[in-house]
């Protein structure tokens, strides 16, 4: 951690802010407030903390203080049913220990909860849950939906305000309701997970973390449900190998070429308990991902990998999810484990998916074949196409690699 105040302050903004937000969103029924609220209370610590020092215990600092600045904007109000319903709900937290963990993960499964709420349609579940508790700002999370910041902005405004109007309670629902409700969570949850894995930066990885941590607490609150504990195990094991996927410059480093040494073995060895639980409760298409990501990150060395064994778990899986994407993968598995003939026929019969235009992902696997069968020049327009479906810089690069390492056959 930094050893400049301010900086120490930013630090815990990133990484503390969303249990923050649970704690008092959870006891107001309001998130809009909840993150006013917060943000006040992080704004006071910058004033105060470089000057006066820093708490014994700064989270749960932030959260008396917000909870305290949420009863003082309440105050200011005109007087109401509802003023003293939410400063009754506020001022019967006062004898509590902000600073318990327990709390406070509750807080945020119940956050997680109202923000996936049926009453709210799914872009708005996904955008909400992103921004309250994945801490992404409303401009990244416009980009990741190709909308305006404004759009966005709007949709936000509206499922905050649902779930306060509609008093959609934030809390973890009783256990019946949560079987039809856990495939959006763990949905959104791993949606969350991916933003964060999709790039290099701390708060990349704060997010992961902040996905990982919140997963934990599912599989704790749902211990007999294989998918929580296959969702924790599917994490861990893309998480440990966080340090090694892309280069300084941001350029993504393959599986192949990843230095394993790096790979976090305790990660990998957490997602093998969590794994093995999952397995033991049921089959499932998750429990199925997680055993793909395990046999890849417990294999000692690429050429190691036991690549039959994935095209096993992916057959299974297309048993339960029979998708393009799933297929695509499937046929990059056959590929490697030397059934080019079948990786080749499996890709022939993707060609005409809608899903498969443009997709940068099935030129890939098409060059990677043609190159196992010494057809280059085919390879080299494989790549080519994949190039033009690439806004990437880093993945551009890979691929301009590649085109390079084909050499003068490939015109």
């Amino acid at each position: 951690m930094s050893t400049n105040p301010l900086e120490r302050v930013g630090d815990l903004f990133r990484t503390e802010s969303t249990r923050a937000i649970a704690a008092i969103a959870s006891r107001l029924g309001d998130v809009d407030r909840a993150q006013d609220a917060v943000a006040d209370a992080y704004a006071l610590a910058l004033e105060r903390w470089p000057r006066d020092g820093f708490p014994r215990d700064p989270a749960a600092w932030i959260v008396l203080t917000a909870r305290n600045r949420a009863i003082d904007r309440i105050r200011r109000e005109r007087v109401g049913t509802e003023k003293l319903d939410r400063l009754a709900r506020l001022d019967a937290t006062e004898s509590t220990d902000p600073s318990d963990e327990d709390d406070l993960g509750d807080d945020r499964l119940a956050l997680l909860f109202a923000c996936i709420h049926p009453a709210l349609d799914r872009d708005a579940q996904i955008a909400l849950t992103l921004r309250t508790l994945g801490g992404l700002t409303t401009d990244e999370i416009a980009d990741a939906f190709f909308v305006p910041r404004a759009t966005m902005a709007q949709r936000m405004v509206r499922a905050k305000n649902k779930i306060r109007d509609a008093r959609i309670p934030i809390r973890v629902p009783d256990r019946d309701a949560l079987g039809e409700r856990l495939l959006a969570v763990t949905t959104v949850l791993y949606l969350i997970f991916n933003a964060g894995y999709a790039g290099s930066r701390a708060a990349n990885f704060d997010l992961c973390n902040r996905a990982l941590e919140i997963a934990i607490l599912l599989a704790q609150l749902l211990p007999d449900d294989p998918d929580t504990h296959a969702l924790e195990a599917l994490m861990r094991f893309h998480h440990a190998r966080r340090a090694t996927r892309v280069d300084g410059d941001g350029t993504p480093i393959l599986l192949a070429e990843q230095d394993r040494t790096r790979w976090d073995a305790t990660e990998i060895r957490a997602g093998s308990l969590a794994l093995d639980r999952a397995r033991a409760l049921g089959s499932t298409s998750l429990v199925h991902e997680a055993t793909i990501a395990g046999l890849h990150a417990r294999a000692p060395s690429f050429a190691s990998t036991a690549w039959n064994a994935i095209v096993d778990e992916y057959d299974a899986l297309l048993a339960d999810y029979d998708a393009p994407v799933v297929r695509l993968n499937r046929s990059v598995a056959l590929a490697h484990a030397g059934r080019v003939d079948d990786a080749q026929f499996a890709l022939e019969r993707l060609a005409d998916d809608p899903t498969m235009r443009g997709n940068r992902y099935y030129f890939v696997a098409c060059a990677y074949v043609f190159r196992r069968r010494g057809r280059t020049a085919d390879a080299a327009r494989a790549y080519r196409a994949a190039l033009a479906a690439t806004e990437s810089p880093g993945d551009r690069r890979t691929l301009e690699r590649y085109l390079r390492e084909l050499g003068s056959t490939a015109d």
